[in-house]
């Protein structure tokens, strides 16, 4: 393989969930800039519709909740009808709803729960079912987080949610692998985005970021080296992976 072209994408398809705002944003621009063509997805289109105009290079928009079966059903028959199925998949769509243990009720829990595990899982499988029927080799890319490896306040729900993915991933990944579909999952710490920086702004988020070895948010762009490497045939032997971005905070002994 010629060491230029390592993290070339040409002639991929990537399917990027949650692609309306932050990270599925600017991964789909990422991996577009790397010669993929893309799949954009979420609820909001009219943010995706914008998101394709910045885009140079093949884009389908579809709508995708991933909370609802119906919906990931209808977007896959979708893919299929357009372009038959996909090679990537950036597993991304994502909620959160902090509280408090003693506050959390059963419909907040249900909700972080059904969208970053159940979600995950539905489109995933689908995705899976597609690479196996034409049985073609695939990558699957689970966007979890630091907080699926330690704990954080006010994050029951979502810690819980991500903990899942990582298991997940990995028994995916187990099981996946004689079919040559790999599944690997990146897990953010914390990357400023514009849906966090009104709260990293302000004094409880600077003391989040005091306890970061490097002493600063990650920014988008930090996740583009690891994004490009599962996606790309330069991670051709790796499956089951997990792998931090977070400037050192899950080795912080503090």
């Amino acid at each position: 393989m010629n060491m230029n072209d390592i993290f070339d994408l040409k002639g991929k398809t990537a399917i990027v969930t949650g692609a309306s705002s932050g990270l599925g944003r600017h991964f789909a621009k990422t991996l577009s800039a790397a010669g993929a063509n893309l799949v954009i997805c979420a609820r909001r289109l009219k943010n995706l519709e914008d998101l394709r105009k910045e885009i140079d290079g093949e884009v389908l928009v579809l709508p995708l909740d991933v909370t609802s079966e119906e919906s990931v059903l209808d977007f896959y028959s979708e893919v299929k009808k357009s372009i038959g199925s996909a090679d990537i998949l950036i597993n991304n769509a994502g909620t959160s709803d902090p509280k408090r243990f003693k506050d959390l009720d059963e419909q907040s829990w249900n909700y972080v729960l059904e969208t970053n595990l159940n979600g995950a899982y539905r489109v995933a499988k689908n995705f899976t079912d597609s690479l196996i029927e034409e049985n073609k080799p695939g990558s699957i890319i689970n966007i979890a987080s630091i907080l699926g490896l330690r704990v954080g306040l006010n994050l029951a729900s979502y810690a819980t949610a991500k903990a899942g993915l990582v298991q997940l991933t990995k028994s995916m990944a187990l099981e996946l692998a004689r079919s040559n579909i790999r599944v690997n999952a990146i897990a953010p710490g914390y990357i400023l985005t514009e849906i966090n920086d009104d709260f990293f702004a302000t004094e409880e988020g600077q003391s989040y970021i005091k306890n970061i070895p490097m002493k600063r948010l990650g920014i988008e762009s930090d996740l583009d080296g690891v994004l490009l490497l599962l996606s790309s045939d330069a991670s051709a032997f790796m499956t089951g992976s997990i792998i931090p971005v977070d400037g050192g905070h899950l080795i912080n002994p503090l």
